[in-house]
């Protein structure tokens, strides 16, 4: 019987039993998922991907239903975003290694902030470059005060709610501090939710910062090699050289999600409305002011 092998860029885009099948060589796998980009709920045009449970549902599906599982590899490179959508991208992952009783390495790249951090969290192991940026555990909420503006180009606003907070922090409404307190209480619970989630992941391996005098909870980064120190990661080197070592007979695999066809030839916005349009771009460059607080 002839066994035809398959590159692994190609089987790992076929649907998961047939890439087993046709790709299968005997040897252990390690696939590697890359999870790259601003954690968002909605995905918007560009040359920059999204994080969210959708995105990710079918990825993380195909690389832990492989056969012969050596470990799964998180490739991750995000300035963070949703907490929900982290949280509900996190749970997945621990869920389906759970039920596959299999390893999960995560590896930073560029950066893993806020959400990216909170993604690596759902590895049992977490390793970085000395470079990469590592961290951001907190929360930052985002706006703009725009009252004056309809008045200087000659547009009323007529806004109506049922509800005295239906209409808080309006950007074109006056900032009330008692908005603003509310909003502060809302991100200290999200705040003690991320710290909870880094504690119970990293437990006694986080002990080292204690003796650094550093608080890890105050929305800091730090290099690779800091974190390092400081027990938010637990090894320094890049993906292919760590799983090398870790699992010398095991065969490397990428596992990449599919992206639609509009948007890789950049025609993702076809047939929207103006306004659509419109959202698309501010939301993409909030995405873009994402990745710039990090310098990338």
């Amino acid at each position: 019987m002839t066994v035809v092998r398959l590159p692994d860029r190609l089987a790992a885009r076929l649907p998961g039993r047939l890439a087993d099948r046709l790709g299968e060589s005997g040897r252990q796998v390690v696939p590697m998922v890359r999870l790259h980009g601003v954690i968002a709920p909605t995905t918007v045009p560009g040359p920059r991907s999204v994080i969210n449970s959708v995105t990710t549902e079918k990825v993380l599906e195909r690389a832990f239903a492989r056969e012969n599982l050596a470990a799964v590899a998180l490739l991750i490179n995000s300035p963070g975003g949703s907490p929900t959508q982290s949280a509900l991208v996190a749970d997945r992952i621990r869920g389906l290694a759970d039920e596959h009783e299999v390893p999960v390495l995560a590896f930073c790249e560029d950066v893993a902030a806020s959400g990216g951090y909170w993604l690596a969290c759902a590895a049992d192991e977490i390793y970085a470059h000395p470079t990469s940026i590592v961290g951001s555990i907190g929360v930052v909420s985002q706006s703009f005060g725009l009252e004056g503006l309809l008045q200087r180009i000659g547009v009323e606003r007529r806004l109506y709610t049922a509800g005295q907070a239906k209409a808080r922090l309006d950007p074109f409404l006056p900032e009330k501090p008692e908005d603003v307190q509310w909003l502060r209480g809302l991100q200290d619970q999200l705040h003690a939710m991320f710290r909870e989630w880094v504690v119970a992941r990293r437990g006694d391996r986080l002990a080292p910062a204690a003796e650094q005098g550093t608080e890890l909870f105050d929305g800091e980064v730090w290099t690779g090699a800091r974190a390092r120190e400081l027990g938010l990661v637990d090894g320094l080197g890049t993906p292919r050289a760590v799983l090398a070592e870790r699992f010398p007979d095991a065969e490397l695999v990428t596992v990449e999600g599919r992206k639609p066809l509009l948007a890789k030839i950049g025609l993702a916005a076809a047939g929207r409305s103006s306004a659509d349009v419109v959202m698309a771009v501010a939301q993409a460059a909030e995405i873009r002011a994402t990745w710039a607080r990090y310098g990338l």
